[in-house]
């Protein structure tokens, strides 16, 4: 999905969204800018399916190349946040400014068994029949804070229904792998950190762990949101978007 022109901006869907739960963030900020939502590939309805952050983030650049844009602002949310870091890292030319939203810079434990018991229960239901409406059934209520829109809930079910299965199974066990926390120091470019005061998957105090780390980077929060805050509260997170690519 692609709207507007100007300066490049490049949005990445977490692991139960799709490039068209960005739509409200194309529209907001496309007026000055030439805003892409990515399909990650095996969300896109191709058969490719990438193993690895380092070939998720490759994608996001090719992606760049065959638009023929040299640097983007990168706005990456849960997954999404974990593959524009590392672009980041692998690819700091292409990356103007950088901005994770709800996310952490690695999986939860390098414990092999909390990785097990991880990877059994989310693709439990899957294996019980219930497909990927169901799994949306199941978790989406439990991301959303008490102050989120209420068309955030149909939306996000909506975005993980239409998921493809075996990209989300296999994106799964590439979240698994993720660790960039040794790296962080190494991020060049000005990031914001954005957290839903309510989130209990990327917790506020976590991500203000992260910009710790970082050389260039700050936390906002936004009350009353949770996981999905994008959608939760568009129109408080566009305004944080907005100003912090205006700075600039």
């Amino acid at each position: 999905m692609e709207m507007g022109e100007g300066p490049a901006l490049l949005l990445l869907h977490g692991i139960g969204g799709r490039a068209n739960l960005w739509r409200s963030t194309l529209e907001a900020m496309s007026a000055r800018r030439r805003v892409i939502a990515m399909d990650m590939p095996g969300y896109d309805g191709s058969s490719r399916i990438l193993g690895s952050f380092a070939e998720l983030a490759d994608a996001a650049v090719a992606l760049l190349d065959a638009r023929g844009i040299a640097q983007a602002d990168v706005v990456g949310h849960s997954l999404g946040g974990m593959i524009a870091l590392e672009m980041a890292l692998r690819h700091p030319s292409r990356v103007r400014r950088l901005v994770i939203v709800a996310s952490s810079p690695a999986f939860g434990s390098r414990d092999p068994a909390f990785r097990e018991a991880f990877l059994a229960a989310r693709q439990k239901p899957l294996d019980e029949g219930i497909g990927m409406a169901g799994v949306a059934e199941a978790l989406v209520p439990s991301m959303l804070g008490p102050a989120a829109d209420p068309a955030a809930r149909p939306a996000a079910k909506a975005a993980m229904a239409s998921v493809n299965e075996a990209a989300y199974r296999a994106t799964l066990a590439v979240l698994t792998g993720f660790d960039r926390r040794a790296d962080l120091p190494n991020v060049t470019q000005e990031s914001l950190l954005i957290a839903g005061e309510a989130d209990a998957t990327a917790p506020p105090r976590g991500m203000q762990r992260m910009a710790d780390a970082m050389p260039d980077a700050r936390l906002l929060v936004i009350p009353g949101v949770g996981h999905l805050l994008p959608v939760e509260a568009p129109a408080a997170f566009h305004a944080a978007l907005q100003d912090f690519l205006d700075e600039a």
